[in-house]
């Protein structure tokens, strides 16, 4: 066969295969209608947990992840030692969350730390280390296996409120649909769903940076005078060769644990495809200065990067304006809400360009998060969870962390499913129903004053 005639060929063919469910892109053809009991938007600590959980109790579930994996901050921003699960001794968060974290320390050969010692102020020593990539695929498994189906690399267009539910437009690679669904669960982290629905949001003035995560390797500790290079640290950070952001602390400490989580990328913002490309920039630009710097030092000659995540995690941006709103007082008091339906533990860990200074709860305090504070005020069949829940920033700030994010998850899960059952809004859903459920798939929950 002549060459021109065999490229016709494979013209002719292309033409006319076409994958299984797929449709050619079209511009101007009306989205496809799907119809759902449960939408969750966001695919990362939290949603993942919510889409397993109303998937085990029964409800059509749709995930909706605009990334390639699940898992969020554990695994694309790289937060791979997730916690606080336990406090003062005990377990105080359990469920979904818990049990993909062990599963993943079982199968990667790692170890559980032992909870049983007291941390003191290095709350970190019960932060569980676990490989995210692991954790990504056994969470899409278990997701799978509880009848979810998950919508990678595909976005909110439209949220419209509907006299059952909601209609929302997605868009995607080569696809436009509407989901029509009974209860949606916004768990983008920054609320955007509800600001999308026209809800109510707010944001700080002044935010907490972000950090690129990555690890260096192939330097021997040892070998290198700290004191001396710390001289050269200041000397470039006058000069601008490297910016006080870069290396959070003295190069000893960030030189010890390989940079990891040594820095910060101030303005962070993952709310617009804007903000979030110009953050990545931003920590890319400030890894590469610290490379060139340390690659200066003969100690250095043969650095290598052992990880680098695709993404500079993001500690906050928006919030919604709930039905409740978690404050400082009431997180550090410890306060029992009547409608409680989760734990959380952390240090109150409010990060600024300069570094962070941990504030420790008081001996046996332990938070919790109320059904209240994940449901947009004046809302119907719409819940939130993850950091984007309604709460001032200092209590925002340890709210945020993973185990405490997998809890509300799951809670969201449970109440989204129920009102989908019943035809009730989630806050008509009651409380021990909640409780009930969440108990029956394992989760801790509050104890009623």
């Amino acid at each position: 066969m002549k060459r021109r005639t065999f490229i016709s060929s494979l013209g002719a063919v292309s033409a006319v295969t076409v994958l299984p469910g797929a449709q050619a892109s079209d511009a101007t053809a009306a989205p496809r209608t799907l119809t759902t009991d449960v939408l969750v938007i966001g695919g990362g600590t939290a949603g993942t947990i919510a889409s397993i959980q109303a998937g085990r109790l029964g409800a059509r579930t749709m995930l909706v992840e605009s990334g390639s994996q699940l898992g969020g901050t554990t695994t694309t921003a790289g937060v791979d030692f997730p916690g606080l699960f336990h406090a003062w001794g005990k377990q105080v968060i359990a469920g979904i969350g818990w049990d993909l974290v062990k599963a993943a320390v079982d199968l990667g050969s790692g170890d559980l730390p032992d909870f049983t010692k007291p941390t003191g102020r290095q709350h970190w020593r019960h932060q569980v280390r676990i490989c995210g990539a692991l954790y990504a695929a056994l969470a899409e498994e278990a997701a799978v296996k509880a009848g979810v189906q998950i919508r990678y690399y595909e976005s909110p267009l439209s949220v419209t409120a509907t006299p059952n539910g909601w209609r929302v437009r997605l868009a995607g690679k080569g696809t436009l649909v509407d989901v029509v669904t009974k209860q949606l669960v916004d768990c983008t982290g920054n609320a955007s769903v509800v600001g999308l629905a026209g809800l109510p949001r707010f944001r700080e003035k002044s935010r907490q940076p972000g950090t690129l995560i990555y690890r260096l390797g192939g330097y021997d500790l040892a070998t290198i005078d700290m004191n001396a290079l710390q001289v050269k640290l200041v000397a470039a950070r006058k000069s601008g060769a490297l910016k006080p952001t870069d290396i959070n602390g003295s190069i000893a400490g960030f030189l010890g644990k390989g940079g990891e989580s040594g820095n910060h990328v101030p303005g962070a913002d993952s709310s617009t495809s804007e903000t979030h490309t110009a953050t990545n920039l931003l920590g890319r630009e400030a890894l590469l200065r610290v490379l060139r710097f340390l690659k200066q030092e003969p100690a250095f000659a043969l650095m290598t990067i052992e990880r680098l995540q695709p993404e500079t995690g993001i500690r906050e941006t928006y919030r919604i304006v709930g039905e409740a709103q978690i404050t400082h007082e009431d997180y550090t008091s410890g306060r029992v809400f009547a409608d409680a339906v989760a734990h959380s533990f952390y240090p109150i860990d409010l990060h600024y360009e300069g570094g962070v200074t941990p504030k420790h709860l008081n001996e046996g305090i332990v938070p919790t998060i109320p059904l209240r504070a994940l449901i947009p005020k004046a809302s119907k069949n719409l819940l939130v969870a993850g950091r984007c829940l309604s709460s001032d920033q200092l209590a925002n700030s340890a709210l945020r962390v993973q185990a405490s994010c997998m809890a509300m998850g799951q809670a969201s899960g449970v109440a989204a499913a129920l009102a989908a059952r019943t035809g009730k809004t989630p806050l008509q859903v009651p409380v021990a129903d909640i409780r009930r459920e969440l108990i029956a798939h394992g989760a801790i929950v509050p104890q009623s004053v």
